[in-house]
């Protein structure tokens, strides 16, 4: 299986970047993952930038993703929903699921009508750099849940 996170913007902070890195080299056990960032917009805010950043978004995204759209408005799920979420879209032949992360503005209509299933961490606001690292750490909970370990307690 393949999984794809899209997100917006880059990360500065090395502890995040760390995190990431941390969560990627385990990952890189189970799945094929690739890591695509699209340049966030700098200007005021409006309705624009989101359209802008959207576009980027939808350029990276394939006709045979599955893509998961994190947005707050989304479905909640625990870490076993979640994981049986994936096991069961690997099951139904989906080999690449898309996660998607939108900026500090979040994701546009676009991309929330093209996502196939929106996912709610929380109805909290997360910056949208450290949601990376929680994705993560997330998916990887997820391949261990399914393999039985003793990592998910």
């Amino acid at each position: 299986m393949e999984i794809r996170i899209i997100t917006v913007g880059k990360i500065k902070e090395k502890y995040l970047n760390d995190g990431i890195a941390e969560y990627a080299k385990r990952l890189g056990r189970y799945c094929k993952l690739n890591f695509i960032q699209v340049p966030d917009e700098k200007t005021p805010l409006n309705r624009q930038i989101k359209e802008t950043e959207g576009n980027r978004l939808l350029s990276h995204i394939r006709d045979t993703d599955y893509v998961i759209a994190l947005a707050i408005e989304g479905k909640m799920l625990d870490s076993v929903e979640l994981s049986d979420l994936i096991a069961r879209l690997g099951v139904q032949g989906k080999s690449s699921i898309a996660f998607v992360i939108g900026g500090s503005l979040g994701l546009s209509d676009a991309v929330l009508k093209r996502a196939d299933y929106k996912l709610s961490f929380s109805p909290m606001t997360f910056p949208h750099q450290l949601m990376r690292v929680i994705l993560y750490e997330a998916v990887y909970r997820c391949f261990q849940i399914d393999l039985g370990t003793r990592y998910h307690k």
